[in-house]
């Protein structure tokens, strides 16, 4: 009775790969390759501005910049991320700190996840 249990929790990211498609028949494999890539650092950007903002405490405009992590990863067909963003936006707006601390942590993981693959995607699309 003694042992502990070391909990390693796995995400499982959903992602919409239409929304990139159609990015790529729309404006052409050139010129989306080149938005895809800003869009990702965009993302990448603002999730690292989020995540500092979690780590001091700075609360403040936080639920805004969640929204638009929400919308651009929608916009990229991110939807577990667009989706936990969301999330915790919901937590932040209800100033459930024990929910939005458990919700941050999926955040992470599944940012980690969805900017791996997401990365993948854009470099076979070439």
């Amino acid at each position: 009775m003694g042992e502990i249990a070391t909990l390693r929790p796995r995400e499982v990211v959903c992602q919409d790969v239409e929304a990139i498609a159609v990015i790529y028949r729309n404006l052409g494999a050139p010129v989306a390759e080149q938005m895809v890539t800003r869009a990702l650092g965009e993302l990448a950007l603002t999730m690292a501005g989020i995540a500092e903002k979690v780590r001091s405490q700075e609360l403040r405009d936080l639920a805004r910049q969640l929204g638009r992590l929400a919308r651009l990863a929608g916009d990229l067909g991110l939807s577990s991320l667009a989706t936990v963003a969301t999330d915790a936006r919901t937590c932040l707006e209800r100033a459930d700190s024990t929910a939005f601390s458990a919700v941050w942590a999926r955040l992470m993981r599944v940012a980690e996840r969805s900017l791996v693959i997401e990365a993948g995607l854009a470099d076979q699309s070439s």
